[in-house]
């Protein structure tokens, strides 16, 4: 004897204590997905169900975002057209229910350009829709979804109304505390980012005005007083002897005034490069001490001459502090920088044999005194570098830069 295909409706002798129950277990949830799994076995004791999901229109009403319980599908993987969901009849306000006994053949669902996959792929033949409103605005759209056709009838629309009914309100409340949550997010995250960029251009100002005061102390402190000793000396010259002492006096002035020229405009960087103009440096920071031996290196083959110039520029910076901080007061027999590879970034050291950095000093106001490393940890940062001192038989300071991005080098003209 053939058996005709029916509504089967789960025994339940009063719909009304499941909704009150749907109602207790969404009592206290925050966040989508979990209320809606809370609710799902009260859900199925109204219907049976392979599938169970609510879509929400987006304020702008062109998208629509899937929550889904059971079975994952593509639906809330991201968000979807309204125009392209197989539900947007009711998105759109023009109906306030679908049923159908078999969606993968209705082409209310499987119209073209429909994001119908999940139906075909998971076989959800039999499907029950209802608008969900609050204050007479549809906001979205409650699917229950079984794999066997004709599961439902107009008793199981009935009942999904109802349940509808006592999720609108509570999954409207949720995204908009989801939204205001999100919102307050990008803004925490927009004030982190103008906060960083305020703090790094007021570390960038108080570096700079620290080396404005550092040049013009070395111009105070140097230049200015062995030019007031030559011209008193001038005043006293009266002999060949006394005039070349002055004139060897004024060369060594000229030199000192270079370096300090050389400190403030790295034009050797620019016309040499990178490894060049930092030996040259090394070299001078040395003098003629014959007691400490000097190297530089690049095991990249040039990629530091290929960064941009603020990062260049402040590498060198930083390198030149530390070579003059290793020659003026390391007291090592060795200075050496080395430029090397590193996890697809940049690193440069500076090491030195000599007695490693000492504590840092303070003033009479218990603060403490800035030096040479600060600036350099502030350079560092201000490159998103990353930067390390370590001492022990010396002082090594390593700068790294991740993931560096360089200008690619010129191409070679054809030859004829």
């Amino acid at each position: 004897m053939r058996q005709e295909n029916r509504a089967v409706q789960p025994a339940e002798e009063n719909p009304l204590l499941s909704l009150l129950r749907i109602s207790s277990h969404l009592a206290g949830q925050v966040e989508i997905r979990a209320a809606l799994r809370s609710v799902k076995a009260e859900i199925e004791n109204l219907l049976p169900l392979d599938h169970l999901d609510v879509c929400l229109i987006d304020d702008d009403a062109v998208w629509n975002t899937s929550y889904e319980v059971g079975i994952r599908t593509r639906w809330s993987l991201s968000r979807t057209l309204v125009s392209l969901s197989p539900v947007r009849s009711i998105l759109y306000g023009e109906t306030d229910h679908m049923l159908t006994g078999n969606a993968m053949e209705d082409p209310r669902y499987t119209y073209p350009g429909a994001i119908s996959q999940p139906i075909f792929r998971h076989q959800l033949r039999s499907r029950v829709n209802v608008a969900m409103k609050v204050l007479g605005r549809t906001i979205g759209a409650l699917n229950c979804s079984s794999r066997r056709p004709d599961q439902y009838d107009d008793a199981t629309v009935e009942r999904v109304r109802h349940v509808a009914d006592v999720l609108a309100p509570y999954f409207y409340s949720l995204r908009a505390t989801e939204k205001a949550k999100q919102a307050a997010i990008v803004h925490a995250e927009a004030q982190a980012r103008e906060e960083g960029l305020r703090q790094g251009a007021l570390e960038l100002t108080r570096t700079l005005e620290q080396e404005r005061q550092r040049i013009g102390m070395d111009l105070h402190d140097q230049t200015l007083a062995d030019l007031t000793r030559i011209m008193r000396d001038m005043e006293r010259a009266d002999g060949a002897a006394d005039r070349a002492l002055v004139v060897n006096r004024l060369q060594d002035c000229i030199q000192d005034l270079r370096r300090i020229i050389d400190t403030a405009v790295p034009t050797l960087l620019d016309l040499f490069g990178f490894v060049h103009a930092l030996r040259i440096h090394l070299e001078r920071a040395v003098g003629d001490r014959t007691d400490v031996s000097i190297s530089v290196v690049d095991d990249t083959n040039g990629r530091i001459d290929r960064l941009d110039a603020t990062t260049r520029i402040a590498l060198f910076r930083i390198a030149q502090e530390a070579i003059n901080n290793a020659a003026r007061h390391s007291g090592g027999d060795r200075i050496a920088v080395t430029v090397s590879p590193h996890e697809g970034g940049l690193k440069l050291t500076i090491a030195d044999t000599g007695q490693g950095i000492p504590e840092p000093t303070y003033n009479s106001s218990s603060q403490k005194v800035t030096g040479g490393v600060a600036h350099m940890r502030t350079r560092a940062r201000l490159i998103a570098a990353d930067f390390r001192v370590t001492t022990g038989n010396g002082t090594r300071i390593e700068v790294t830069l991740p993931q560096t991005k360089t200008k690619t080098p010129p191409r070679a003209a054809p030859q004829d």
